[in-house]
């Protein structure tokens, strides 16, 4: 291979590394300002290496300067556009993820329990609670 396809290689990789990355944090984060973050910052990198590397391949032509025109919109919209559905989702009054709710998601037995006011249950599965009462 030559030093200008492993360039192009390089940046295919790297557009499919950063589109996985975005994909695994919209799974993996714990809320939507997060997933929002990953999802514009990631996926926008992503997608400029992959059209660079379609520019590259097709050299001068009618298609780099459609892929030059796509990597400029999608520099403006995919921020933009993140902030505009995190501000609405603020604006809503959904909170941001906190150290708080990290510590509630350690003993997600504990945080049902108080939601349902079930309290604190026996763990061998009979369905009767720590003060004998039934489930």
């Amino acid at each position: 291979m030559t030093p200008f396809e492993l360039l192009i290689v390089a940046l295919a990789a790297g557009g499919v590394f950063f589109g996985f990355v975005a994909a695994v944090g919209v799974i993996r984060l714990p809320d939507l300002y997060t997933r929002a973050h990953a999802a514009s910052k990631s996926d926008t990198l992503g997608a400029v290496l992959s059209l660079a590397a379609v520019s590259l391949v097709f050299g001068a032509d009618i298609a780099t300067v459609k892929a030059v025109f796509l990597v400029v919109f999608m520099f403006v919209t995919n921020p933009t556009a993140a902030h505009a559905i995190t501000r609405a989702a603020y604006d809503q009054g959904i909170e941001p993820w906190s150290k708080e709710d990290a510590e509630d998601d350690t003993n997600p037995t504990a945080a049902a329990d108080e939601a349902d006011g079930t309290g604190s249950l026996a763990t061998d599965g009979s369905g009767v609670d720590t003060e004998g009462g039934e489930r």
